[in-house]
């Protein structure tokens, strides 16, 4: 595999495939937190600029769970544009939480799965293509929750604080070699 701004069939095919919205799925708030702000915005341009290369428009990051700890503040940028590809920071691991604050910001205003889901990822212009997902394969986070009807899921054995560029190629890879049931291409 060369470095992961080479740009190869495996990444071709998979800007053929539509791949518009990657989220990545790992660690804690409370490890979100011992990360601190410089390795954080180091990681983002890293992963921003891998996904960026595959076409990518926009790249989320969200911890697996909270695993105990109350509600933490993250301290980082919610939203930055990095290289092509907007990164969005999502510190929320309740995935139910999440739910309930996008019903909050819809209002008095109509509620479909147009509006939910633009709600939930905005500014992000669309859902999940891919969630890559750093931890066991038998266990869902509970972060998840509508991500899970329609987006393809990659778990990956990498730890979270060690996720890197290369693990979102290969993972986009795996991504391009499926026949997915929803919205993908016959391979």
């Amino acid at each position: 595999m060369g470095s992961f701004g080479d740009r190869n069939d495996a990444q071709v095919s998979a800007e053929s495939l539509g791949l518009r919205h990657v989220l990545i799925v790992g660690g804690s708030t409370g490890q979100w937190v011992d990360r601190g702000r410089d390795h954080w915005l180091e990681s983002a341009r890293e992963l921003s600029a891998a996904a960026s290369a595959y076409g990518v428009r926009w790249l989320t990051l969200r911890p697996y769970g909270a695993l105990g700890e109350s509600a933490i503040e993250v301290d980082v940028e919610h939203v930055v544009h990095l290289v092509s590809c907007g990164v969005v920071i999502d510190p929320t691991s309740d995935g139910r939480q999440r739910l309930v604050d996008a019903f909050r910001a819809i209002g008095e205003g109509p509620i479909n799965e147009a509006s939910v889901a633009g709600s939930l990822y905005e500014p992000a212009d669309g859902e999940p293509d891919l969630v890559v997902i750093c931890g066991e394969s038998d266990r869902l986070p509970p972060s998840l929750v509508w991500e899970l009807a329609y987006a393809e899921l990659v778990f990956t054995e990498t730890n979270w604080e060690t996720f890197a560029a290369q693990d979102l190629v290969a993972a986009v890879a795996q991504f391009g070699r499926r026949r997915r049931r929803f919205g993908g291409l016959d391979a």
